[in-house]
């Protein structure tokens, strides 16, 4: 390069998302005002790290998994044999990596309510400084096994959905 052209400044792959994430973090978080549908708690394990010591990418949708798990165990008559959930999209975005060991909380909030489908928003945050580590939603649609054809949402959601538990 030469004298007259600025040598652009390192910065590690860290030190970038820390500049960035306040921004992100507070287009895509659901309001502080919003009440979570559930939260559910999560323990990192040893197991779910990577190569870089931190949870791999992959996990993160395990533990939305599991934390839909927990809210549906607590709604009578979430499915039945012509009636059950099935996840028709997902949006992750990671705000920052979750290191071990590490507490997590898992919220849902409900997004939005459709005829067959519910959209309920997530956030991973630290269980002890409430740091963000990802948020985003997805989108489960009720179907019939048998037919493969969506089928009315369950007023047993409907109702946990409304009435935030």
């Amino acid at each position: 390069m030469s004298s007259t052209h600025p040598v652009p400044e390192k910065r590690t792959r860290k030190a970038r998302a820390q500049e960035s994430a306040p921004a992100l973090i507070d287009a895509q978080a659901p309001e502080a005002t919003d009440t979570a549908l559930f939260v559910a708690p999560i323990g990192v394990r040893w197991r779910d790290l990577d190569a870089f010591n931190h949870v791999n990418n992959a996990n993160y949708l395990t533990y939305l998994e599991e934390a839909r798990l927990q809210w549906l165990q607590h709604v009578p008559g979430w499915f039945n044999e012509h009636s059950m959930p099935v996840l028709a999209a997902s949006e992750v975005n990671y705000r920052r990596p979750i290191e071990w060991p590490a507490q997590l909380n898992v919220e849902l909030f409900c997004e939005r309510l459709g005829n067959s489908s519910i959209t309920l928003a997530h956030r991973i945050v630290d269980a002890h400084d409430d740091a963000l580590y990802s948020d985003g939603k997805v989108v489960l649609v009720w179907m019939d096994p048998a037919t493969g054809k969506p089928v009315p949402l369950p007023q047993s959601i409907r109702d946990a959905a409304e009435s935030g538990g």
